[in-house]
């Protein structure tokens, strides 16, 4: 437990029941190898995410009163994806505070984010249960949501999947179709990987928690794979 004193202290954090910071740091596959540990944090990213989902929404709506629902929509989901809570999960320091099965100490890459993002909406979720929604908001405030005014700065709140369509079309004359290729995981917590294809050939891939996600992952990938 001495670790996650630490690994709070590295946060900047104070957590009353410990148990709930080492809950929220521990992946599934570390339960296979250690029989003494007691949860995983798939419990805790669920409520997490509902915190995340709030905290941002409320955000925005208050910073920026004169944007529209779609606006701030996509502002929204350009701030709570995979891509950009894992970034500031590897910012905290995170990634070495996971407690992970050798085989999932092994991976890169966009197989780690996933973990990371998870592990990061786990934290949130351990957070609010400890110290309430305010605590849970400040946190999200104070490391999450300085990145919007780059995300805003370079566009990249734009939907992938109708960016690339446009440029497919202007630049090849074809659609892009997408074909999901695999299914992961519980039904609780399922994980897609989808192709996006101009005519019969694979252009890039994307995962995501829903296939919508795995699509815009996928179409951000073609984007940047073509440099388009």
């Amino acid at each position: 437990m001495s670790d996650f004193i630490r690994h709070a202290d590295t946060l900047g954090l104070r957590f009353t029941n410990l148990k709930l910071l080492e809950e929220a740091f521990t992946h599934r596959s570390y339960l296979n190898e250690n029989k003494s540990a007691e949860a995983h944090n798939e419990r805790l990213e669920f409520l997490g995410d509902a915190v995340l989902e709030l905290s941002a929404t409320h955000f925005l709506f208050y910073t920026y009163p004169d944007k529209s629902e779609g606006d701030l929509t996509a502002y929204r989901a350009a701030l709570v994806n995979t891509y950009s809570i894992a970034e500031v999960a590897e910012a905290l320091g995170i990634n070495d505070m996971l407690l992970l099965s050798k085989g999932e100490k092994r991976d890169t890459g966009r197989a780690r984010q996933i973990i990371l993002a998870n592990a990061f909406e786990a934290l949130v979720g351990a957070l609010y249960l400890d110290q309430g929604y305010d605590a849970a908001d400040a946190f999200l405030n104070k490391h999450l949501y300085p990145k919007l005014d780059g995300i805003i700065a370079a566009r990249s709140y734009q939907d992938a999947k109708s960016k690339f369509q446009e440029t497919a079309q202007d630049k090849k004359g074809i659609t892009p179709n997408y074909k999901t290729i695999r299914e992961d995981g519980p039904d609780h917590d399922r994980e897609f990987t989808v192709g996006v294809y101009l005519e019969e050939k694979e252009i890039a891939r994307g995962i995501g928690k829903s296939k919508q996600e795995a699509e815009q992952a996928a179409a951000q990938n073609a984007l940047e794979k073509t440099n388009w």
